[in-house]
């Protein structure tokens, strides 16, 4: 399976949010430290291994499972009550854009895609996904 593949190519906005120090706050401060203080690998590595995709043909690629499990990080940290509230403030703040590396003109993954993303990895959470994988 084939995940949405984030684009390398950097807007004139995501440029002026990274060039401006302006746009500098204490969140985007904080998760640019969180970003860099955290082996994003070892956990991408064992969610890839242990998640398995819906298998649906048709619409497009799935999200990779590391963005939508770092979306609900946030939602906990920030104490984001519900999907489409998480949705909204994603889409409204360039820090979390910055953090889920998602482009400033492209819109957040449907709130939906948050409550299956979370259903299905509690459902690993007794079965496959050990503590081991993150080692």
């Amino acid at each position: 399976m084939r995940f949405k593949i984030k684009s390398k190519q950097m807007t004139f906005a995501d440029l002026e949010v990274l060039l401006n120090p302006s746009f500098t706050n204490k969140r985007l401060k904080r998760l640019s430290e969180i970003q860099d203080s955290i082996d994003w690998g070892s956990i991408e590595k064992a969610l890839i291994e242990n998640y398995e995709p819906g298998r649906n043909e048709f619409g497009s690629s799935p999200y990779p499972p590391l963005m939508r499990f770092k979306c609900l990080l946030l939602q906990k940290w920030f104490r984001i009550d519900s999907d489409p509230e998480l949705e909204s403030q994603i889409n409204d703040s360039i820090a979390f854009k910055r953090f889920l590396e998602i482009s400033l003109d492209k819109p957040s993954p449907d709130h939906s895609t948050f409550s299956r993303f979370r259903g299905r990895l509690s459902k690993l959470e007794n079965s496959k996904l050990k503590r081991k994988d993150f080692k």
